[in-house]
């Protein structure tokens, strides 16, 4: 089952924390209830998302997946905003 969502932010290439931080940022202007997709080549950012979650009040890990993108590991996040 795909997972709806209403925003994408594509930080390949960045580097810990970096995914993280760029993800809080952009998930405070979305409205509650909105889902954003968070495409990362950073193979980090899967602990430092499930980490992030056990704290933060205002969001919710719906699912964590690992695609290939020629031959790249790509690791996507799908945040939900709660609160």
């Amino acid at each position: 089952m795909a997972i709806e969502f209403n925003e994408t932010l594509d930080v390949k290439g960045a580097k810990c924390p970096m995914p993280l931080v760029k993800t809080r940022k952009t998930i405070n202007k979305l409205p509650v209830g909105n889902v954003l997709q968070v495409v990362a080549t950073e193979r980090g950012s899967v602990a430092d998302f499930q980490g992030w979650v056990k704290t933060a009040k205002n969001i919710e890990l719906l699912e964590q997946e690992t695609v290939q993108e020629n031959g790249t590991d790509l690791y996507v996040h799908y945040v939900k905003r709660t609160a």
